[in-house]
């Protein structure tokens, strides 16, 4: 499965110079916040592929107007085609905000989805707006990870981590990707673009529901 993986800010590549076509070599889109609905909607008509998004801080208007022809997998479990998705917009509160949240609230969501990952054997990709504490973070309210999603990395070894909220104009020192853990999770700030390919294990295609595992073999790398 070739994904690609949004956020923030929008690519031209794209978007402005869109050329029909382009899209089409992706089976997947996913958006990790902060991205209008109008650039959603005009991915995944135009890409004519499921597009998969969380919220970012700056989404509240998507709360009441989401955008058409997308699913938001924000404070779910969602399996597509045998890869587990876990879903968690949303950035560090630094002002009131229906998309923002201290580190006990997210904390709180996350035991929330307990019950799902349980019964699913575990997740494979964690898509989420913010980063995780001291993994592509900064010190800054406004641009702090979440401890709560470390310890989802450290208990269930996803073979991914996607999020967005830390720009790539941030600064030139800012790893797009990173790998953490025993298990080598990858990790990529999604922002404006990246290409993601996950391929699911013969064990896990054969069976109906319940998802792949840590047998999958990725790769992970800038789009152009």
């Amino acid at each position: 499965m070739r994904i690609l993986a949004v956020s923030d800010v929008e690519s031209r590549y794209y978007y402005d110079y869109y050329t029909p076509g382009r899209l089409s070599e992706f089976d997947l889109i996913v958006a990790c916040g902060d991205l209008r609905r109008e650039y959603l909607e005009f991915l995944v008509t135009m890409s004519n592929r499921p597009l998969l998004y969380v919220r970012g801080n700056h989404d509240d208007g998507l709360l009441e107007n989401p955008p058409e022809g997308c699913v938001c997998i924000d404070g779910r479990l969602y399996v597509h085609e045998g890869v587990r998705f876990l879903g968690l917009g949303g950035s560090y509160r630094y002002r009131p905000g229906e998309n923002m949240y201290t580190e006990r609230q997210m904390a709180r969501r996350v035991r929330r989805l307990w019950p799902a990952i349980r019964l699913r054997g575990g997740f494979d990709v964690l898509v989420t707006h913010a980063p995780a504490r001291r993994l592509n973070d900064f010190d800054t309210l406004t641009h702090r990870g979440f401890e709560c999603f470390r310890g989802l990395l450290d208990r269930y070894h996803p073979a991914y981590h996607i999020h967005g909220h830390i720009h790539r104009s941030y600064g030139v020192n800012i790893p797009q990707r990173t790998t953490y853990g025993p298990s080598s999770t990858r990790m990529s700030t999604a922002s404006s673009r990246c290409v993601s390919e996950t391929h699911t294990s013969p064990k896990a295609a054969a069976e109906p529901a319940p998802a792949p595992g840590r047998g999958n073999s990725c790769f992970l790398g800038n789009a152009p």
